[in-house]
């Protein structure tokens, strides 16, 4: 009762501030637990007290199967207990997916489809539920109006139901002699308020943990204190590492050991005759081994839903530890499917905290709703899209080889290109002609390669350096902005240089040289000079008749690959550039 009235208290305030649709839910979350004063206190003691209230039930009715309390006369209140069981446990549910974020959605997408497995009425119960064919803004309202309004409520009256009879019924006192000792007033009354403080406690422990055990709280609690808040739920964007709250783990544990139509079975069948058996306790308690029978199966259960529960977790995080379990049979198999969730729970994570920081620009979350700060975030889709349409040819990995791999690696690695590094090493000698630059493409014997082999070491290294940092410049990489600044001078005098190194005798370089033999320097690496060189590399200002085998990727191109439209073109050069800081992201770009 202490812990549904604190719930009760917290869930009112939470509901001020939460709008429940499909483009303000994570959003009203945002604020109750970044912005809002206090509100990550809030939302941490609502999200573990819902916790501690499945503990408590659980304890709850392990002491009243230990102490028999569910024989006659008491046999309508152990039902009316395993009832407000399920209603809380349905509290959890639906509470799982009101912040809308992956973790929450995708979880509910699951446990919703486990009610089509039901024969006849299974889809039409799943849809109604659903709110229609699809998850969206109807499930969300649903799922609102069920934690926040039914559920609730059908909890306070078999609740205040529970409590009158047992108040007519009286305590089970296993020792009769010492039971009229103790009075409501104030004994148990003192008694139930030191527990409830105990709760209370603890739910406060784990709220403060993180500040507790270490880490740094900073100027917003809300970071590290209270409640997690997932990247904003995406229908689009499938989330790998859906699980259900810690409590539920042991029936997502279960359902692995049912495929096909027999998940029915899993699903529905074992967990229905479980509870049927709890019904049915205080009529087989009345038989000579009854109760031992109900001890049994009590702990059974318990024992059973501890160690689904810890093989579930072993499970996902196996290939964090060096042994293998001897329930695993396929031990390389089990490993991969556990680096390949705990790499989702990674991804997740970076998501999470990308999302909060874009929504904490100047700019704000966008009318059209916090999933479109990452759908148009290029350092979120920058890579998938790399990878999608540039790593046939391209690498994007550091110098340890981490990164994006090329499928055929015949083009160069453009981790950070046009940078000063980049720019250095392709005017080494050394590495010109290597896969990094030229060396898998038809240009490894070409005009550019034998010039660096064979004629820049004729000039002065002083004069290629300058020329390296001036050539960066035109990039305007955020990353260089402060040594660009710095070095404005040196830039501006290498300019000059661009002629006297016979560059422009290939090369364009503002009003010097010719298009049509080599790219045009002038602005090399530049958001404008990007953009216009994945869109048509072929064109004059570029490779021209030259171009190796780099398709069109532009919108109106002529290859058969111009799959690029103009947002995710801009997005790719965005992340290949580096424009992806916030504080340049605020600036309009």
């Amino acid at each position: 009762v202490f812990a549904f009235s604190v719930q009760l208290i917290t869930g009112l305030f939470l509901w001020m501030c939460y709008s429940p649709s499909g483009q303000t839910a994570w959003e009203s979350v945002y604020y109750i637990q970044y912005e809002m004063q206090g509100g990550w206190l809030l939302r941490g003691i609502h999200h573990f007290m819902a916790q501690a209230m499945v503990v408590l039930l659980a304890l709850h009715l392990m002491q009243v199967v230990i102490d028999g309390a569910y024989r006659a006369p008491r046999e309508v209140n152990v039902w009316l207990g395993l009832i407000l069981m399920q209603i809380v446990l349905g509290l959890s549910l639906t509470g799982y997916l009101l912040p809308w974020d992956q973790k929450g959605f995708w979880a509910t997408r699951v446990a919703t489809n486990l009610m089509s497995l039901v024969p006849v009425v299974g889809t039409d119960m799943q849809q109604v539920v659903v709110g229609g064919a699809d998850y969206g803004h109807a499930t969300l309202t649903r799922f609102f109006a069920l934690h926040a309004g039914l559920l609730p409520a059908l909890l306070i009256f078999f609740l205040v139901l529970h409590v009158a009879i047992f108040r007519r019924h009286g305590i089970h006192a296993r020792n009769v002699t010492r039971a009229p000792e103790t009075t409501f007033w104030p004994d148990q009354v003192l008694k139930d308020a030191v527990a409830c403080l105990a709760v209370l406690c603890v739910v406060l422990f784990f709220v403060f943990k993180p500040a507790i055990m270490g880490a740094p709280v900073g100027d917003r609690p809300g970071d590290v204190l209270g409640a997690d808040l997932g990247a904003p739920a995406d229908p689009a964007n499938q989330y790998s590492a859906a699980r259900p709250e810690w409590y539920f783990l042991f029936l997502f544990q279960f359902l692995k050991y049912f495929h096909g139509e027999s998940e029915f079975y899993g699903a529905i069948v074992v967990p229905g005759v479980v509870m049927g058996l709890l019904f049915l306790m205080p009529i087989v308690g009345r038989w000579r081994l009854g109760h031992g029978f109900n001890v049994a199966l009590t702990f059974a259960l318990l024992i059973g839903a501890g160690l689904l529960t810890a093989q579930a977790w072993y499970d996902d995080h196996m290939a964090a530890y060096a042994w293998d379990p001897f329930w695993v049979e396929d031990a390389e198999k089990a490993r991969s499917e556990s680096q390949g969730y705990l790499d989702a729970v990674e991804e997740s994570e970076e998501s999470a905290h990308r999302a909060i920081e874009l929504a904490r620009a100047p700019s704000g979350i966008p009318p059209t709703g916090a999933a479109t700060l990452l759908r148009t975030d290029p350092l979120t889709q920058g890579p998938l899209l790399f990878t999608r349409y540039c790593a046939t040819c391209h690498d994007c990995v550091d110098a340890k080889g981490h990164g994006i791999q090329a499928e055929k690696k015949s083009a160069p690695n453009l981790y950070r290109f046009a940078s000063r590094e980049w720019i250095a090493g392709l005017l080494d000698p050394e590495q010109v002609a290597t896969p990094k630059y030229f060396g898998s493409t038809k240009h490894h014997e070409g005009d550019m390669v034998g010039f660096v082999k064979d004629s820049i070491g004729d000039f002065d290294k002083a004069d290629i350096q300058q020329l390296v940092v001036t050539l960066s410049a035109e990039a305007a990489l955020p990353a260089q902005k402060n040594a660009d600044l710095q070095d404005a001078e040196k830039i501006a005098e290498g300019k000059k240089l661009f002629e006297k190194l016979t560059c422009t005798d290939c090369h364009k370089y503002y009003n010097r040289g010719e298009l049509g033999s080599a790219p045009d320097l002038t602005g090399y690496g530049s958001k404008k000079w990007l953009t216009e060189f994945i869109a048509n590399p072929s064109h004059k200002r570029f490779y021209g008749e030259n171009n190796d085998s780099m398709p069109a990727f532009a919108e109106h191109g002529q290859s058969p690959r111009n799959v690029l439209n103009a947002q995710n073109l801009a997005l790719i050069v965005r992340w290949l550039r580096g424009d992806w800081h916030v504080a340049e992201m605020s600036e309009g770009q």
